[in-house]
């Protein structure tokens, strides 16, 4: 039996009309492209003379192809724009490269004033995430229980529970899995102003207004002995030892508007020293992890103090301020508070096990920097801080040393700084303040990037997704907006909150905020979306 052929393609019918004339493609001119590192700005690969129309995945295969890569990595280009054309106050200052050179640059109306075809491009790559978080996009459950408004919220490392403190003296836990209640913790006497999860997820530390500190068992809901008591005054801010310094069992450190902070050994239940050297309320606590660890402080007294967290001796007390400091984040605060686990899901079977984790990925993010600090102000700006270039806080003397100069001081903010957050990489810094806006930092040199303006009150809080590639904020107006940092504008707009909107967490794919209303809201993909991480 013969083979029979397939039939020939059915030819279009236009119905009477002319067949249109196929539009030939616009010829584009040849450019010249060098590719520099986001980093240290050292060159990847040879300039190239190529066409002004390449596509960014064109350009990303090419830049793979040059330099010597073993496996692809996804990359994110932009052209910083010379300083003489950011004339407008909050302008952007880099293009980032999201269709093609030619269409973002060469017929931009605006951004085309700044470059010609003759100019030499200078391409800046930064080295993404191998996997990508897509922003949530609708709200998944309306979680009613606190019966006040609630003031903090926090997933657990793995993102598998999550943690509100609330005015109602209780703090809960919720199952993420269900998006439903899982356990109610009561003990405090005063609203549950802050918990804080430990990077292994076997306790959570809630802090009140009653100044005490309790521990939770999270898989039961039960206390963990009773209350830590010491302070006079309420709680503001609580951390963990890092698990790459501690796996078995980490400390506890808490400051308080009393002045102090003190770190306790939840072995024996006492503190172990108290920190005494604020003049003023201790409005937040970051445990570091260079060398056997340090504390950072920051002060209503205008400073930021540094601590060997063995010795509990004070090393700097850094006094650019001048006003209140009320928020600070390190550069290693996603894999400090993360611990072990990433993004693919592995477990640690012991506390070796966790402890080598951990340490590989902190020091994966010192490979190129070293340990930073960006404080923030009532005075409307923050600074960065480098205190210890060689991750070495052992050198320093004795005696405390105020000659740590900022590298950056970070202004244009209008009002005060509400919050500041790193990205999990370090290479970008967010954030958000009492003049409606987030800004953009670069997370090295404190260097301003953008403004992302939306909100149309104070923002209070800025989130990170895990892959460093969106940002999440909530503020006075009631809203939860996410944004995209390739436009630096609105990515989604996710109202649903009556009332305003004070604390926001980002896990996985996962936005949760809580607020005035006493409603937890939990936001995730829409249903005709299929996936939630794409691995590149």
């Amino acid at each position: 039996m013969a083979t029979l052929l397939p039939p020939p393609k059915r030819v279009k019918v236009y119905h009477g009309v002319p067949e249109p004339e196929p539009v030939p493609q616009a010829p584009s001119s040849n450019i010249v492209v060098q590719f520099v590192s986001e980093d240290d700005g050292q060159p990847l690969a040879p300039a190239v003379n190529l066409p002004a129309n390449l596509s960014r995945e064109a350009l990303e295969g090419l830049l793979n192809k040059l330099s010597p890569q073993e496996d692809p990595v996804p990359f994110s280009f932009h052209v910083q724009l010379p300083e003489d054309d950011v004339k407008i106050p909050g302008a952007p200052t880099r293009i980032v490269i999201s269709k093609s050179i030619e269409d973002d640059i060469l017929k931009h109306p605006v951004n085309s004033r700044s470059f010609t075809e003759e100019d030499v491009f200078v391409v800046h790559c930064s080295p993404q995430s191998v996997f990508r978080v897509r922003p949530p996009t609708r709200c998944s459950s309306t979680l009613s229980g606190h019966s006040s408004p609630i003031l903090c919220a926090s997933f657990s490392p793995t993102g598998n529970f999550l943690a509100t403190g609330s005015g109602d003296t209780t703090a809960r836990l919720w199952n993420l899995g269900t998006e439903m209640p899982s356990h109610t913790l009561s003990g405090h006497k005063g609203w549950v102003l802050c918990v804080e999860w430990e990077a292994m997820e076997r306790k959570l530390a809630t802090g009140g207004h009653d100044g005490h500190v309790r521990i939770w068992d999270p898989k039961t809901g039960k206390p963990v002995g009773d209350a830590l008591k010491g302070h006079t005054k309420w709680i503001t801010s609580l951390c963990w030892e890092p698990i790459h310094l501690n796996p078995s069992a980490p400390r506890l450190a808490s400051s308080s508007k009393d002045n102090t902070v003190r770190v306790w050994s939840l072995l024996t239940r006492r503190v172990e020293y108290t920190l005494g050297g604020h003049t003023a309320s201790v409005n937040v606590v970051k445990w570091g992890g260079v060398g056997t660890g340090v504390l950072y402080t920051a002060s209503s007294d205008r400073t930021v103090r540094v601590w060997d967290a063995e010795a509990g001796r004070p090393l700097h007390t850094l006094k650019d301020h001048a006003h209140w400091v009320t928020t600070l984040a390190l550069n290693t605060d996603f894999v400090l508070r993360t611990g072990p686990f990433d993004h693919t899901g592995k477990k640690p079977t012991s506390d070796e096990e966790a402890q080598k984790l951990a340490l590989e990925r902190y020091t994966a993010v010192l490979s190129t920097t070293p340990e930073l600090l960006i404080s923030g102000s009532d005075d409307h700006t923050l600074f960065l801080w480098s205190p210890f270039p060689n991750n070495q806080p052992t050198a320093a003397s004795a005696a405390p040393s105020t000659k740590a100069k900022p590298l950056g001081r970070l202004v244009g903010h209008s009002l005060q700084v509400s919050h500041v957050s790193f990205s999990p990489d370090g290479r970008w810094a967010a954030s958000a303040s009492w003049d409606s806006s987030v800004r953009i930092w670069e997370g090295r040199t404190g260097k301003y990037v953008a403004t992302l303006r939306g909100h149309v009150g104070a923002v209070y809080r800025v989130a990170w997704s895990a892959d460093s590639r969106g940002v999440v904020s909530c503020g006075k107006d009631s809203t939860v907006k996410t944004w995209d940092l390739k436009t630096y504008k609105i990515r989604n707009d996710l109202p649903g909150h009556t009332d305003e909107v004070y604390c926001v967490d980002f896990v996985a794919d996962k936005i949760v905020s809580g607020g005035r209303d006493r409603t937890v809201k939990m936001w995730a993909l829409s249903l005709s979306s299929s996936s939630i991480c794409a691995h590149f």
